[in-house]
């Protein structure tokens, strides 16, 4: 039967929005998505079969080995929500039993909202050990006029909530490294986190980390419990860079030593490298202007762009 062109026109793929990138590279991205919709569909059309279309759903159908996936959006439930500082909380989302969401180090999934009728996207680090089974957590930053903080906002637990990815990645091997440094801000400190865990889960990993989180003040710290567990081990060092705060008297006596008040700067960074074992390898994840300002610095200090990977 010979399908008219407003029944084709009706399954033709729309193509995203701006609004629907998150802007962090993910292959494949929305429209990466979208231009294999568009050419699964013009090749359906020039056969005159709407099955054709239908092949890759079957396929997702069909493959029970991973609950996430890259190019669809998958549903999650909230379960949790914990308050990290007055504008940050984790998020702990549910999983099936005896399953992980099956990420590498590194790696980010995306979220999707709806706003004022208007489809948004963002990606995340999960924070939680890449291990973790029955669930993970993602750790957000709401802001007072951004659109996916006012639907974040909108959250409740026990809702629906949808992601896709995984994408990206840090290609860590243990003991490749005799040193690592970790230069974080904000939520930045994300995807520091779950290699730090499996460094210390790993007790013949002997990989030495530093880790920089940047924060405005010692109240603002994100994932502080965690932080201070971590920072017990003997392979594990934390320093602090406090934008916001006025005095290292007003600290808690376990920060002081460890805190440079003001933003991270190359007097500060050199003064870190020199604690490090051995010549590091810097990771990287904040803002693109922090991220440009640690690299400068980086360079400044004789650190090769091979020695580098950036979030």
């Amino acid at each position: 039967m010979c399908e008219s062109d407003d029944d084709w026109l009706s399954l033709k793929p729309v193509q995203p929005l701006a609004s629907q990138c998150c802007g962090s590279g993910c292959i494949p991205c929305v429209f990466d998505v979208y231009q294999k919709e568009l050419e699964r569909w013009e090749e359906a059309k020039k056969r005159n079969n709407k099955d054709f279309l239908s092949k890759k759903q079957e396929k997702i159908k069909n493959c029970d080995a991973t609950i996430i996936d890259s190019e669809t959006f998958n549903a999650f439930t909230l379960c949790h929500i914990e308050r990290m500082t007055d504008d940050a909380c984790l998020y702990r989302f549910d999983l099936p039993r005896g399953r992980s969401l099956g990420l590498t180090l590194g790696q980010h999934i995306v979220l999707r909202g709806i706003i004022n009728n208007m489809e948004i996207q963002r990606a995340y680090t999960p924070v939680n050990p890449v291990n973790a089974e029955e669930y993970f957590e993602v750790l957000i930053k709401c802001y007072t006029d951004g659109l996916m903080s006012k639907y974040v906002k909108s959250w409740k637990v026990g809702g629906t909530i949808f992601w896709r990815g995984p994408f990206g990645g840090f290609p860590y091997e243990p003991n490749k490294y005799g040193q690592l440094l970790m230069l974080a801000a904000g939520t930045g400190i994300a995807p520091m986190l779950p290699i730090m865990q499996h460094i210390t889960d790993n007790e013949d990993d002997e990989t030495f980390v530093t880790l920089v989180g940047c924060f405005r003040n010692c109240k603002n710290i994100y994932m502080k419990p965690l932080l201070q567990d971590q920072s017990l081990f003997w392979n594990i060092k934390i320093f602090y860079a406090l934008s916001k705060e006025e005095s290292l008297d007003d600290l808690p006596w376990s920060y002081r030593e460890r805190t440079h008040l003001g933003r991270i700067n190359c007097d500060f960074l050199r003064h870190v490298m020199d604690s490090c074992r051995t010549k590091p390898f810097v990771l990287i994840c904040g803002s693109l202007t922090f991220n440009k300002d640690m690299a400068d610095c980086l360079k400044s200090l004789a650190v090769q762009e091979e020695s580098c990977f950036i979030f």
